[in-house]
This record gives structure tokens, sequence and C-alpha cells, in this order.
């Protein structure tokens, strides 16, 4: 999150928008992105201002992402969970090409029967990008027995767009006051999502 904060005020800068505080942006980040950026402005941004917009949060950001670490108990976790027979997937709305070698890179490729980034312009909303990485898992996965973990409400939309369960994850880009109304289960350590996975499965 430090990373995504540092990209994003320096995205901001290209707008004349001041920078702001982790708790400002988690109060106000909102997925379609634009939308996000429409709040700040107080109108939707052009074209080009959005492009300048995503140039700049990208720069930053591969800046920035070299730094940052796992979560403290996140390699731990995945094994665990492949110990006691389970299988796991990846699916971010990170470019693609820039996603498979920053998960290589923390040596957690072995972990996921599959990888996906985003495909296609930034700043959609995860929906039909979760329907494409379950379908390419094909026979592997049964979306009502898959629970998505992740950060955003978005995420939640996405998961029961597609059939599946999730549970967010208040350690990222959504305070639990903008995660709770989606009615999903909202817990504040991967751990406890794990947890709770399981029990949603079986």
């Amino acid at each position: 999150m430090d990373a995504v904060l540092g990209a994003s005020n320096a995205a901001f800068a290209t707008i004349g928008v001041g920078p702001m505080t982790m708790q400002q942006y988690r109060e106000q980040y909102e997925i379609p992105i634009p939308r996000f950026y429409e709040r700040l402005l107080g109108r939707m941004p052009s074209q080009e201002e959005w492009l300048r917009l995503d140039d700049a949060f990208q720069d930053r950001y591969r800046e920035l992402s070299p730094a940052c670490g796992l979560t403290e108990g996140v390699p731990e976790l995945l094994a665990g969970w492949q110990a006691a027979g389970h299988s796991q997937s990846l699916l971010s709305m990170y470019v693609h090409d820039k996603l498979v070698p920053l998960v290589d890179s923390f040596g957690l490729t072995g972990s996921f029967l599959r990888v996906d980034g985003r495909s296609g312009p930034p700043g959609g909303q995860k929906a039909d990008q979760l329907t494409k990485h379950l379908a390419a898992l094909g026979e592997w996965v049964d979306p009502a027995r898959t629970v998505l973990i992740g950060d955003a409400a978005d995420d939640a939309l996405a998961a029961l767009h597609a059939g599946a369960h999730a549970v967010l994850y208040t350690g990222g880009s959504h305070t639990r006051e903008k995660l709770e109304p989606v009615g999903v289960p909202v817990v504040d350590s991967l751990a406890e999502a794990v947890e709770l996975a399981g029990q949603l499965t079986g």
C-alpha cells in the first residue's frame, strides 16, 4: 500500500491534486478508478488526463514496488493451504506482463495453478477478468467452491458475479467501513481470511 499511495500521489500531481495520506486514500478510493479521479477533480478526467494519470502511476509504482515485501505470514499461509489439499490461483488488475515476473521474483509462481494480470485497458472492474480467469482454470475449479480473498469492494462484487464466495481483507485499499456494506465477511488479517475460506468451501 505504501507503493500504491506513492504512485497515486505522483498521478494526482499531474492534475493538480495534492498528496493524500493513507487514511484519506483508503476512505476515498473507488473502482472503477476513473470514478475515483472524478471525485477528486469534481468532473470526469479527459482521455488525455486519464492517460497521463495512468502513466504517472505506473512509472512511480515501478520505481517503488521493488522495495515491497510480502505481508508477514503469506508464504506459510500459501504452503499450508496447499498442504491441506486445496488449490489456489492469482488474479490481479496489475498488467499481466508486469505481474508475472513480480510474482516470480517472490518465488511464488509454483504456489498457483494460474497467474493472470489485467489484459486490456486500465481502470476497469474485475468481474469480466474473474469470469475469464475461472473459465481458463476449467475443470480444476468449481466457482461455487471458490473463495476470492481481496481488499476492495470490487473484488467481492466480481466474486458474486461469478458465483463464487468472497472474503475481504482490511489491510489494502479500502477501510472496513467501505468493505462491510458489500455483505461478505470482512477480516483484519490474511490468516483469518484463509481460515474463513476453508470454512466456506467445506
